[in-house]
């Protein structure tokens, strides 16, 4: 399987030389307005057997709740997500779609979005580099989002990073991220010994969201 992106909403680039140059600009989105969001147990509720259907797909009390406030903050966020699902042959391609579907149908009535999902669908067996702890999917979303970063080496820096495992914070902060850990999901069972520098924790989607308001 290759690195897969899901573009969610943004529309493709224009034809017009004059007009793909104002499109990238347009594009280029402000590092303190970026937020990376891990999806199983930060957005959604986590499962030990996959979450492998839209039925299975169970929003996490007041996580879209959490998505909108942050959207109509002006913020951007993404979803970078291991899915290794895919490459165990537990769900297809399309019912990963469907269920990315379910979210943006459940958003679409409090006004959150989500602008991009990507997403690895490989094993460790694979070796990819884009299986978080990895940062090839950060990568991937620097490059999309950052076309000056101020560090290349870092070009994350400063652009908050939330998940519920260790794995999911050592993605980000090997680009420069900063860290957020909320405890539903795994979170609770993450040492706080091992977690990065700084991490912040909250309680959930919603604490981060309230946090990141309250100091923008």
């Amino acid at each position: 399987f290759p690195v897969t992106i899901l573009e969610i909403i943004t529309p493709s680039p224009p034809t017009n030389e004059f007009s793909r140059r104002h499109w990238q600009a347009c594009m280029t989105v402000r590092v303190d307005k970026l937020i990376i969001l891990d999806r199983d147990g930060v957005i959604n509720q986590d499962r030990d057997d996959y979450v492998k259907s839209c039925e299975e797909w169970i929003p996490i009390p007041n996580s879209l709740e959490a998505i909108a406030l942050l959207s109509q903050a002006g913020y951007t966020l993404t979803i970078a997500t291991n899915q290794s699902g895919i490459a165990r042959g537990y769900y297809s391609l399309s019912e990963l779609h469907a269920m990315h579907q379910k979210m943006m149908d459940l958003l679409k009535p409090l006004s959150g979005r989500i602008d991009s999902i990507f997403f690895c669908p490989h094993t460790d067996a694979d070796q990819c580099d884009c299986r978080k702890p990895k940062p090839g999917l950060m990568h991937q979303i620097a490059s999309r989002y950052i076309k000056s970063p101020v560090d290349s080496a870092l070009p994350l820096t400063h652009v908050p990073i939330v998940g519920d495992s260790l794995r999911d914070l050592l993605a980000g902060t090997a680009l420069g991220a900063s860290p957020h850990l909320v405890l539903t999901g795994k979170g609770q069972g993450v040492k706080k010994a091992e977690l990065p520098p700084n991490t912040q924790i909250h309680a959930d989607l919603m604490g981060f969201a309230q946090s990141i308001l309250a100091h923008p």
